[in-house]
């Protein structure tokens, strides 16, 4: 086997470089003429004492910041080579969205993770839950009835409230539950990974609420999918009504597979 430890970078680790915290950013959207290629054959996984990496033809795959590519979560090291494994003649990052996550995991959140919870709760200060509509009055059930549930279970498993308004009016949330939702979602990210996908699933739904329903412990094969349903009620209502926008349908296309990503890891992360 060749050398594991060569601490080369890869020809393409800028490609995957993110100017921010959030993989969802999705750089490198040049035509495909425009990207790397493959240059490698054969990929494994390897315990080691960073965990289970990535090996490219025998090598250590790297990050852009030059850490050796692994998770300590070997299903994640598994989706990570699986998405290695299925490139084709050129690297589309867009297309390897647990990489993407993993590499701004081990490069970035090491000295940030008290900024990626600061903006976590940011967030909750404007959820998307806490924003009700004023009419019509089928869009009001329908908020009611999908959304009213994951604020009461924060509420009674977690003594955090969330007030819902009417309108589009900013409604200032309680500091000490915002700090609270902060508290909580630090329980919930154990490890980078883990924090990078809550981060990541916050962003992509506009909801904290949201984010924390689907890093909470236990099985639920439907849980991701009801969530991002959740998150894209109004779109569905208004495509309901006036028919589908094909820009928003491909954004939403885009975005699912980072959400998918990440609520992967939190399914395998989920800590009490």
């Amino acid at each position: 086997m060749a050398d594991q430890t060569d601490p080369q970078a890869s020809p393409f680790d800028a490609i995957f470089q993110s100017s921010g915290l959030d993989p969802s950013e999705n750089k490198g959207r040049g035509r495909p003429s425009n990207l790397p290629k493959r240059f490698w054959k054969s990929v494994e996984v390897l315990e080691g004492p960073d965990g289970h990496a990535i090996l490219l033809d025998g090598r250590m795959a790297r990050t852009p910041g030059r850490a050796i590519l692994a998770s300590a979560h070997e299903p994640i090291a598994r989706r990570m080579a699986a998405e290695w494994a299925g490139v084709g003649e050129r690297i589309d990052p867009r297309l390897m969205p647990m990489t993407r996550l993993v590499n701004v995991a081990r490069d970035r959140l090491a000295d940030q993770r008290g900024a990626v919870l600061d903006d976590v709760a940011a967030f909750a200060g404007s959820d998307l839950l806490a924003y009700r509509a004023q009419g019509p009055q089928g869009l009001v059930a329908r908020q009611t009835t999908v959304w009213d549930p994951y604020l009461t279970r924060l509420t009674t498993h977690h003594a955090i409230s969330i007030q819902p308004a009417s309108g589009i009016m900013h409604r200032l949330q309680d500091v000490s539950a915002l700090a609270a939702v902060r508290d909580l979602a630090d329980r919930r990210a154990g490890d980078g990974e883990a924090l990078m996908a809550l981060h990541m699933a916050t962003t992509l739904t506009g909801s904290a609420v949201l984010a924390l329903a689907l890093a909470e412990p236990g099985e639920d094969a439907g849980r991701a999918q009801a969530i991002w349903q959740a998150a894209h009620l109004d779109e569905d209502w208004n495509r309901a009504q006036w028919g589908e926008d094909d820009e928003a349908a491909a954004r939403r296309a885009t975005h699912w597979i980072d959400f998918e990503a990440a609520a992967f890891v939190l399914s395998v992360t989920r800590r009490s």
